[in-house]
């Protein structure tokens, strides 16, 4: 594996955590669903997790925060406490029902200063309407969440990250069912935070965007199929081997030359 080197912090950041798993298996229902899977991500790495679907990847970012048993092995998460990480779920396991506003979403992000009942400062709604402007959702604070497009409740959701303001941050399909112009922003916004330092892992099916915006990439169908720089995990042999489809390369006929003979 080829870990990138932590960016310099801006002044005043939290420090970046590292990720080391040895070993790791978790299962479910006696089925592995993470099997024997050791590698490290480095503090302040940006790293895409691919694989076919039932690969293990939510499951891996499961493992990470706790919120799944491990049958065997370990994970080491070194820089930051586990209970700072930050971590967007997939969207389908959210609640949008639920009777709640835009801002009090946003403000969920500061628990780890107030408390689940603690009260917000002035200071802490601040920070709120300015992330929610800069994720262009300036105007919706009082709006309830279940009145929001599927591309407004993801920038509501990156928005209370921003607010938690964690140097680890985990991304389950951050991007799944999001138009073109929604998914640059939000790559964007995750763009500053590697510029910042922050180690970041993310969930993704999009090869091409792996491709073009995730310098490293793990590789994963239950166990390691490939984890390294990008260019060297995502080739035809690697994803065939992980259970990918991969259709071969057209060979260009020969061209024809006008007046040639058979």
């Amino acid at each position: 594996m080829s870990p990138v080197s932590a960016l310099p912090l801006r002044p005043g950041i939290i420090q970046p955590g590292a990720i080391r798993i040895e070993n790791l298996t978790v299962s479910y229902d006696r089925v592995p669903a993470v099997h024997h899977l050791s590698g490290s991500f480095a503090a302040g790495s940006l790293t895409a997790i691919v694989g076919p679907n039932g690969a293990g990847k939510s499951t891996l970012l499961n493992a990470i925060i706790g919120a799944v048993p491990i049958d065997q092995g370990a994970i080491a998460v070194t820089g930051v406490d586990k209970r700072r990480i930050g971590y967007l779920p997939q969207r389908a396991n959210i609640d949008q029902t639920f009777p709640i506003s835009v801002t009090d979403t946003v403000l969920l992000g500061l628990w780890h200063e107030t408390g689940m009942f603690g009260r917000v400062s002035a200071d802490g709604r601040a920070r709120a309407e300015a992330a929610l402007e800069a994720l262009g959702l300036s105007g919706l604070g009082k709006r309830p969440i279940g009145h929001l497009s599927v591309g407004q409740f993801q920038r509501v959701l990156f928005a209370r990250l921003m607010l938690q303001d964690a140097g680890l941050i985990l991304l389950d399909e951050p991007f799944a069912g999001l138009d073109t112009t929604t998914t640059a922003d939000l790559m964007r916004k995750i763009g500053d935070w590697h510029r910042e330092g922050r180690t970041i892992v993310a969930v993704l099916h999009d090869l091409a965007q792996v491709r073009q915006s995730f310098p490293e990439t793990l590789l994963l169908s239950k166990a390691r199929t490939a984890w390294g720089l990008t260019r060297d995990v995502l080739t035809a042999g690697n994803l065939s081997a992980a259970g990918y489809i991969v259709e071969p390369v057209p060979v260009p006929a020969p061209a024809l030359v006008v007046g040639a003979r058979a």
